[in-house]
């Protein structure tokens, strides 16, 4: 498992939110670390490698895909989609990457447990870096339903 500094990331995700969609995920100001993981909201991201793990996912991912920081953060995120799901989740993905987001995803999820839900209005972003390079993918969503 990665290790990554909450803050820097934070910064990161709340930067290219902003590049990708002209507003603020949260309300910029002090403890914005706290504040997205608090947050009332799902966001996730992953990193950039062949199958890519998941290395962010605030209290609310944690609840709803039901696992802990340390299990979330060791998953290959295409297991966040049953296998029926992954072919159109990896188009979605590719197209981000192409792109540099996707403003309207819907879709079905999984949890830890098997639980299945159906994801609405979900924003998937590309993670640059001050390099320019692409580092991940991240995701939002405030829209859920359980199935």
């Amino acid at each position: 498992m990665a290790t990554i500094d909450l803050r820097s990331h934070t910064a990161l995700i709340l930067k290219n939110y902003y590049r990708c969609f002209g507003a603020d995920l949260i309300e910029p100001g002090n403890h914005e670390a706290d504040r997205l993981m608090e947050a009332a909201f799902v966001v996730l991201s992953h990193d950039t490698q062949t199958d890519p793990i998941f290395n962010y996912g605030n209290n609310a991912a944690q609840t709803l895909f039901e696992m802990d920081w340390a299990t979330l953060t060791e998953l290959p995120s295409r297991y966040s989609a049953e296998a029926q799901h992954r072919d159109e989740r990896q188009q979605l993905l590719s197209e981000v990457t192409t792109l540099g987001y996707s403003n309207n995803y819907r879709g079905t999820r999984v949890s830890a447990t098997g639980q299945r839900f159906y994801i609405d209005s979900a924003r998937v972003w590309s993670l640059i870096d001050e390099t320019g390079h692409q580092i991940g993918q991240a995701a939002t969503f405030a829209e859920w339903q359980m199935l």
